[in-house]
């Protein structure tokens, strides 16, 4: 059995929704602006989603606040994590603002019946528009601190924490989403500069998200392809033992693999444990018509610490708690 994340099209389930989340490959499902209505909705939807898998179903979500944050009403408006360094000078202030926003964030989103949100990104802020603000900071040592802080804060609310994305995404100009980013960098660069905070938060990571890019420095393939950059390094050097997901296979940055089958082959047999195909159902509907590479126990013991455990209060609950009302202060600020 393969592990495979998909999306929906719309704000409930179609016919072909529920096929495909019914098949046995599918164990993922991620959720965009489009799929929200309202809260209560939304909640209907993961619910359902779980009702038509009859299956354990990972629920996902980009949701890091600023420019990616998918639900905005009755949400609070996370800010990008650059603003908590701009707006708190003092160190302990940064640190207690990022855990607060950390908390908040996770708590919010699976007071609706969402796993995870894809957080933290742990990119550098060099020169990428489409990294930028979502970074924490400009340098590795910023970037590491306060995501230690935002991670803590997501395991308060017992969300398990996705850095992405690995080894770096902050210094190409490219957008992988619309084109294929190389990284001409050496690697003692890289290393020096990107790899820190995987490296030092390794083990508090359950989970990574390579990058779509190029590092021919170090390998000719993108590192969500890359064995060297998975295996080698991440795993072996790092020495990361949580659930690989690859980024999106539709993502141009993905296309260098060539057709989906065999993009999903690759990322499978470099190291991912699951694999996402979003915004094109006609390509998801294709590949899980096919055999694909199963992944083994380990990957289905990675996937196992990713879901939420318990349950949680619902919005309104959770609004009325004296946390989330003091979180509300470092918005506010």
């Amino acid at each position: 059995m393969a592990q495979v994340m998909i999306d929906v099209a719309g704000t409930e389930l179609s016919a072909d929704d529920r096929a495909l989340l019914a098949h046995s490959d599918v164990n993922g499902l991620i959720l965009f602006t489009r799929n929200f209505q309202s809260p209560e909705q939304l909640q209907s939807l993961c619910h359902e989603a779980r009702q038509v898998a009859q299956k354990p179903l990972l629920i996902a979500v980009d949701h890091e606040g600023g420019r990616v944050q998918r639900f905005r009403d009755g949400f609070s408006a996370i800010p990008p994590m650059a603003s908590i360094a701009q707006r708190f000078t003092d160190p302990a202030e940064q640190a207690q603002a990022g855990r607060e926003l950390g908390w908040l964030m996770a708590m919010e989103v699976q007071a609706v019946g969402i796993d995870i949100s894809f957080a933290p990104v742990l990119d550098i802020n060099a020169c990428s528009d489409v990294i930028g603000d979502r970074a924490f900071a400009d340098n590795p040592q910023d970037v590491t601190r306060l995501a230690a802080e935002f991670i803590a804060g997501m395991h308060e609310a017992g969300m398990a924490a996705t850095g992405k994305h690995f080894p770096g995404h902050g210094s190409v100009q490219a957008d992988s989403h619309i084109a294929i980013p190389v990284d001409e960098r050496d690697k003692a660069t890289i290393f020096a500069t990107d790899i820190p905070p995987f490296r030092v938060l390794a083990k508090k990571l359950q989970g990574v998200m390579p990058a779509h890019v190029i590092y021919p420095e170090l390998d000719d393939k993108p590192a969500g392809f890359s064995s060297y950059w998975l295996q080698q390094v991440l795993r072996t050097q790092l020495g990361f033992d949580g659930m690989i997901f690859s980024d999106d296979l539709s993502m141009q940055g993905a296309t260098v693999a060539g057709t989906m089958k065999a993009r999903a082959d690759a990322a499978l047999n470099a190291g991912c444990d699951m694999i996402l195909v979003c915004n094109d159902r006609a390509a998801a509907s294709a590949l899980l018509s096919e055999p694909l590479a199963a992944t083994g126990a380990h990957s289905a013991t990675r996937f196992q610490r990713m879901l939420m455990s318990g349950t949680r209060p619902n919005l309104e609950e959770l609004q009325r708690t004296p946390r989330w009302q003091r979180a509300q202060q470092y918005l506010a600020d």
